[in-house]
């Protein structure tokens, strides 16, 4: 840190903008529950997640819609199937993090 640069700097807000717009997508627990599923998976189609999760599928599609949007999540296609994976390296920190290295792995 430098010593002319105050601690709390109110005039460059805007640099907390995106971190805290990912803090915002990943405060839900489905959300959460399919980040971490994801980490061990690496891939996996909505049909897979709903099942898991027993969600119907609109709401698990609209969460990953969220986490989409937040550029959390992609898709990959495969012919006609959509995979989803994770797309931010810092989310698999932050949920190792709050879970713990052993829930995290496949």
């Amino acid at each position: 840190m430098l010593l002319n640069t105050p601690a709390f700097d109110t005039n460059n807000l805007k640099q907390f903008d995106e971190p805290a717009n990912l803090l915002k997508a990943l405060s839900h627990p489905i959300r959460l529950c399919i980040v971490r599923g994801l980490m061990q998976k690496k891939k996996c189609n909505v049909s897979y997640m709903q099942e898991c999760l027993d969600l119907p599928q609109s709401t698990v599609s609209q969460h990953l819609q969220k986490l989409r949007s937040a550029g959390i999540v992609a898709t990959e296609r495969n012919g006609l199937e959509v995979n989803y994976v994770l797309a931010d390296q810092r989310v698999e920190q932050i949920i190792t993090t709050l879970f713990g290295k052993e829930d995290c792995e496949s």
